[in-house]
């Protein structure tokens, strides 16, 4: 018992996974996936979970 509060949390962040479709930006993941990391750029300013750059969804 008690499980129905926490499945319903897994439910809405699986469905929201799914079907809202989130900004890919696929040159920058295969130049992630092939070790090419720019030198001069802060990991900060591209990480939107970073402090200052949160964009909440609407």
């Amino acid at each position: 018992m008690g499980r129905g509060r926490a499945k319903a949390k897994q439910t809405k962040v699986a469905r929201d996974l799914k079907y809202n479709s989130q900004e890919m930006d696929l040159d920058r993941l295969a130049k992630e996936l092939h070790g090419e990391d720019p030198a001069n750029k802060s990991r900060d300013d591209e990480d939107p979970f970073a402090e200052g750059n949160y964009i909440p969804r609407a």
